[in-house]
C-alpha cells in the first residue's frame, strides 16, 4: 500500500512539473526572443531575409525564437496558425503580434515587448520598435498569439 501511495505522489509530481515547467520554459523563451530581437534594432529590411545581414518581418521573428530553441514556420501567415489566441489587453512580452497589411489575413508579424510596443522589421526602416496605438498599426491589427 505504501508503494502505491508513493508512486501516485511521484506520478502527480512529475505530471505537474511537466505541465508547469513547460509553461515556465515557454515564457522564458518568449522573453529571450525579445532580448535577441532588440540586438538587431537598426538592421536593414531585406525581403526574404532571415539573418543579421537583413530581415523581413517573419525572418526576424523566426530568427529570434530559433536562438531560444523554438522553430517557427517561415511566413507570418503560417506563424499565425501556431500558438494560442491572446486578446490585446492580455498581451505579454514575447507574444506574436499580427497585422493584415498588403493582403487579407496575417501578412506582417512582430514580437510584443511590453508597454503597448512591438518590435518588427519594417520594409521602410528595418528592425525597429513601434507603438501598437500608432494610427497605421492600429488600423492593420489582426490578432496575437502566445507560443
Amino acid at each position: 500500500m505504501r508503494k502505491v501511495i508513493v508512486m501516485t505522489c511521484l506520478s502527480f509530481g512529475l505530471f505537474f512539473t511537466g505541465v508547469f515547467g513547460e509553461n515556465a520554459a515557454s515564457a522564458a523563451s518568449s522573453k529571450s526572443a525579445v532580448t535577441v530581437a532588440k540586438k538587431y534594432i537598426g538592421t536593414p529590411y531585406k525581403y526574404g531575409g532571415m539573418s543579421p545581414k537583413g530581415f523581413d518581418c517573419s525572418g526576424l521573428v523566426g530568427y529570434s525564437y530559433k536562438k531560444t530553441g523554438k522553430t517557427l514556420p517561415r511566413t507570418a501567415g503560417d506563424m499565425y496558425k501556431k500558438g494560442k489566441k491572446v486578446t490585446k489587453k492580455n498581451l505579454k512580452k514575447g507574444d506574436l503580434i499580427f497585422f493584415s497589411t498588403y493582403k487579407k489575413g496575417a501578412s506582417h508579424v512582430g514580437i510584443y515587448v511590453g508597454d503597448n510596443k512591438f518590435i518588427h522589421s519594417s520594409s521602410s526602416k528595418g528592425v525597429k520598435i513601434d507603438q501598437l496605438s500608432n494610427t497605421y498599426w492600429k488600423s492593420k491589427y489582426y490578432g496575437a498569439k502566445r507560443l
